[in-house]
């Protein structure tokens, strides 16, 4: 008897691995990095209350705008937030004006975006970032985060260490779920602390908290053009490499402008910024999902849809965490990035000829030196793009220089519809 083709045999399969694809795309994308996220918004001002309901708006931006994505292009098209531009919040210094000064700069992070959907100049000069830049300057940023398990271990090791025991044990038995265990070994922990016995006095509705922006100079260039610059670099350009290696060319415009619209939108309730997701995307995507490309977009529409019932949890996810013993969450926020780290700093020395100036970016953005209000994230980039040209000008420059963006058959601001194979691209340090 001849074998099933895979395609027929991806038909009697049905509903039931899409969605299942989905759902764990999306659970392992929300629990793996909401720690992260909560981290950042309350670094840079925000109160309980607007940190929840930034997680709030940020589950329904990402759900819906997957769940239509996906059916519209009949592709597994899932949105995420950015886990790489909340590290950056929780790395910079909070800014002058408070929460109300880092959501105006939320919002030119989002307009920025939403501009590299019409204007195909500014998309092109953010793809010509060079790429050992972009992740040495993620890599500084993550570096003080990632330290803070084991500086919270000396200072609470009843509280860390069982975490860390739940961290490794995971990450040898099932490495995809190993930050999900952590965070599940910390809400034990917090059970057996008794900060739970205090929730009753706590929001555990879903919120959402209007802030209005207050428009700084300073903190539209100290966060809102850094956080532009990850997202762009490490999660929106990398989510069409990711979608591109595994077949599928959508629309790059219209999903930018959706995920820069929404940013904007989202920030006056605390959401930091929506964008495609990058490594997650190979879940929905990819062949685990379904063995037929064609059924695919279903998981999309899964990983939304979960996105979408999540998101009424955030207040209760913000009043747990904020219950939680000092620097548990930290803990666990440092465990999810340390990948994402590995990643960067790997990315950043990989090329010899620029692997000085990589280390010039990756120390000024983790020194955290801050000049004229602005951080050390944007003048991370500078530095090292002073040394870059200096260096390479006294050789003559460099042919072929790689640059931030892969290849996906439709930079930013350009278009590309349809979908095809080609050449599998790489995926940037620090995506979800």
């Amino acid at each position: 008897m001849s074998p099933v083709p895979p395609v027929a045999q991806g038909r009697r399969t049905g509903l039931l691995q899409p969605v299942a694809a989905g759902i764990v795309a999306a659970l392992v994308g929300f629990t793996s990095s909401f720690a992260v996220v909560l981290t950042g918004l309350r670094h840079v001002g925000a109160s309980a209350d607007q940190a929840a309901s930034g997680l709030l708006v940020l589950c329904v931006a990402m759900g819906a705008g997957s769940v239509v994505a996906s059916l519209l292009l009949r592709m597994p098209v899932t949105m995420a937030w950015s886990t790489p531009g909340a590290a950056l919040l929780a790395g910079t210094a909070a800014p002058a004006g408070g929460f109300p000064a880092a959501v105006g700069a939320f919002m030119v992070c989002g307009l920025l975006v939403a501009l590299c959907a019409v204007v195909r100049p500014l998309g092109r000069a953010i793809g010509a970032i060079p790429a050992p830049l972009a992740s040495a300057m993620l890599a500084g940023v993550l570096l003080s985060l990632c330290i803070a398990p084991f500086r919270s271990l000396t200072a609470a090791p009843a509280a860390v260490l069982p975490v860390l025991l739940v961290w490794l044990v995971l990450l040898r038995l099932a490495r995809r779920w190993a930050v999900p265990g952590a965070l599940l070994a910390a809400l034990v922990v917090i059970a057996v602390s008794g900060a739970l016995s205090h929730l009753s006095d706590a929001r555990l509705a879903p919120v959402l908290e209007w802030v209005a922006p207050a428009p700084s100079p300073a903190a539209a260039v100290a966060l809102g053009i850094p956080l532009f610059l990850v997202t762009m670099t490490s999660q929106n350009i990398p989510g069409m490499a990711v979608l591109g290696s595994l077949g599928y060319r959508p629309p790059l415009p219209p999903l930018l402008a959706y995920t820069g619209l929404a940013t904007t939108a989202g920030a006056v309730a605390g959401a930091h910024a929506v964008n495609l997701a990058a490594i997650s995307a190979a879940l929905s995507a990819g062949p685990v999902a379904h063995p037929d490309p064609e059924r695919r977009w279903i998981a999309g529409v899964s990983c939304g849809a979960c996105y979408l019932v999540l998101g009424p949890a955030s207040a209760a996810v913000a009043a747990v965490t904020a219950r939680a013993p000092g620097g548990l969450v930290e803990a666990v926020a440092g465990l999810a990035l340390i990948a994402t780290f590995a990643s960067a700093a790997a990315a950043a020395l990989a090329d010899p000829a620029r692997r000085d100036a990589a280390a010039v970016t990756f120390l000024v953005a983790a020194s955290g030196l801050t000049i004229a209000g602005v951080g050390a994230a944007l003048w991370a980039l500078v530095a090292g793009g002073v040394y870059l040209a200096v260096t390479e000008g006294l050789r003559g420059g460099r042919r072929g220089d790689r640059r931030a963006g892969p290849a996906t058959g439709a930079g930013p601001g350009g278009g590309g519809g349809g979908r095809g194979r080609h050449r599998p691209s790489g995926t940037a340090p620090g995506s979800r």
